[in-house]
């Protein structure tokens, strides 16, 4: 990265400021400079764009995000041992990172998303990316503030938000995905590209927003959901007994032998639709 902006080597500062990655905060810290850049270039152009990053740091993916021309960062750190690494970032790009300390799951994004395009690129820590997730998924409004997501996670949890029906790893999560995103897994990253290196495989998943989702209300969408694959291996009559079970699915026009994970997307709309 030096030979990109100038500013010193990640393992530099991370040894400078003291900057162990602690497991209670999920952090691992990734130094492959290559793949900084590589998931940066996944969310497209950022000329225009506002990137929203949770996590940086020591800054790693930030330094690739604002060297390919992200207009603006804002940087959720709930670290602030990391902040005196991001302030050296930001008086090297003047204007244009502002760090917000605090934790992500209490901030409100889309309240303060500025006007114009809006990304989200992050290595999320593993304890709280897939909350972080679902948050964005269920914003007040849709289509939402955010034009995509590009975010890292264990690959277990990206096959997840990637499956459909009759796949292992359908679960709720793949079916808020499934409804309101069009999302792929970009690529895979190796435990050694980190420091430390976790014992599992990460990927980057893409999503986008599907801009005409079907109709229906989230809450009873996270209602049956919920029901449905809380006892995934039982059929639909015994796990959603406690919201209406063979009448509902009777209603709905779905057979109540099936199981959870062979309901498409389509049929778990209206199963919420028929609350």
């Amino acid at each position: 990265m030096a030979a990109l902006d100038g500013l010193p080597p990640l393992r530099e500062i991370i040894q400078r400021h003291g900057l162990d990655a602690r497991k209670a905060l999920g952090q691992n810290f990734l130094l492959d400079l290559n793949l900084t850049q590589k998931v940066a270039r996944t969310a497209g152009a950022l000329d225009d764009a506002t990137v929203f990053e949770v996590g940086p740091g020591p800054g790693g993916l930030t330094r690739a995000i604002l060297a390919l021309g992200a207009k603006k960062v804002i940087a959720v750190e709930r670290d602030a041992r990391c902040l005196p690494a991001l302030a050296e970032i930001a008086d090297h790009y003047p204007g244009r990172l502002d760090v917000i300390e605090g934790d992500a799951l209490k901030i409100d994004f889309e309240a303060i998303a500025p006007e114009g395009p809006v990304k989200i690129i992050a290595n999320l820590p593993y304890n709280v990316g897939t909350q972080l997730l679902v948050n964005w998924l269920l914003p007040k409004a849709w289509p939402p503030f955010w034009q995509s997501l590009t975010l890292m996670f264990q690959k277990e949890v990206g096959e997840r938000i990637v499956a459909s029906e009759d796949d292992d790893h359908y679960g709720r999560l793949g079916v808020l995905t499934g409804w309101r995103t069009h999302a792929r897994m970009a690529f895979d990253i190796p435990p050694q590209a980190f420091t430390p290196p976790p014992k599992v495989i990460s990927t980057v998943v893409h999503l986008t927003p599907n801009e005409n989702p079907i109709p229906c209300s989230v809450a009873n969408l996270e209602r049956v959901t919920q029901a449905a694959f809380g006892q995934r291996r039982k059929m639909l009559r015994q796990s959603l007994k406690p919201i209406g079970g063979e009448s509902l699915l009777v209603k709905a026009g779905i057979d109540p032998a099936r199981r959870a994970e062979t309901l498409s997307v389509e049929e778990f709309c209206r199963l919420a639709n028929s609350l």
